[in-house]
């Protein structure tokens, strides 16, 4: 269990580099794709919600220093969506192609709905996303359609990231 949750956090420390420091700076890009997100979508699914929370919350951790979004913002919508996915994670075969795309699509969304929920309370920390704008749609698509191309790369790493007792 320790093993997998290292190389867990290798995995989102990497992601959440690749996101910040490549993918922000491709000026042709709408919008960064979130595979931080995708990987706690995959590690939730896989390992359940107490996974999911703490993946959830590693992934936030280092997306709010990464980033500059309010400490603490990033981890509690993380945390909230790992242990909304990790619910699942004994009644859904997420090895296909369809059900990456839907769960991606619904927890994108729902990452939106959090970050706006949220900002109602906190106006001048917290900026809300726009859902009239090509970057919420193009997040949110880019999302959706990469949770699949994610999911069968980090399967290649399932030894590494799924404790032997739940192979």
């Amino acid at each position: 269990m320790i093993r997998s949750f290292l190389s867990a956090i290798i995995v989102l420390l990497c992601f959440s580099l690749f996101e910040s420091a490549v993918l922000s700076n491709v000026l042709v890009l709408p919008a960064v794709p979130d595979f931080a997100l995708i990987a706690v979508l995959y590690l939730s699914i896989r390992n359940g919600k107490g996974f999911g929370e703490a993946s959830g919350f590693v992934s936030g951790i280092f997306l709010d220093f990464l980033s500059s979004a309010p400490i603490g913002l990033n981890c509690l919508v993380r945390v909230i969506i790992g242990y909304c996915t990790g619910l699942f994670s004994q009644t859904i075969n997420a090895s296909g192609f369809f059900i990456p795309v839907i769960m991606g699509l619904i927890m994108t969304a729902a990452k939106f709905f959090l970050a706006w929920f949220i900002s109602l309370f906190y106006p001048s920390i917290v900026l809300p996303y726009d859902p009239s704008t090509i970057a919420f749609y193009f997040e949110l698509a880019a999302n959706a359609l990469l949770a699949p191309i994610i999911f069968k790369f980090l399967d290649l790493f399932s030894y590494m990231l799924i404790p032997e007792s739940s192979l």
